[in-house]
């Protein structure tokens, strides 16, 4: 009777173990990570965004980089988007724009050039 009641146990922990775990993934399935660029010019700047942005609704993580004037904030896209996040950087005088990756700042300017030059590009 001891064996049929451990193994009842066993196999209850292991589907919650289960569930829990998909559960988990299905909410890290929403974060998204975006790069923004802001004025930062002391460890005070960072200490500014990092007390008021992280308790921002939906942020998950914050990190910010004071050599290369970026901040990286991962977000939960079902609670909160880019315009509601860079508001929030307004709202304390620290006004961020989305930076962009090195090779799509190329491609963008690649194309603008030969948008202006009326030559066509190959998707």
């Amino acid at each position: 009777m001891k064996k049929y009641l451990l193994i009842i146990i066993c196999s209850v922990f292991c589907a919650l173990s289960v569930s829990a775990a998909n559960g988990l993934s299905a909410k890290q399935s929403n974060r998204q990570t975006v790069v923004l660029s802001c004025d930062l010019h002391c460890q005070g700047c960072c200490d500014k965004i990092m007390k008021n942005i992280a308790f921002e609704k939906g942020v998950k993580d914050l990190v910010c980089d004071l050599k290369t004037k970026t901040v990286t904030v991962t977000y939960d896209a079902g609670k909160t988007d880019i315009p509601t996040l860079l508001k929030a950087f307004d709202k304390i005088n620290k006004p961020a724009t989305v930076k962009e990756p090195a090779g799509q700042e190329t491609k963008a300017k690649t194309q603008e050039t030969d948008a202006n030059s009326g030559a066509s590009t190959p998707n």
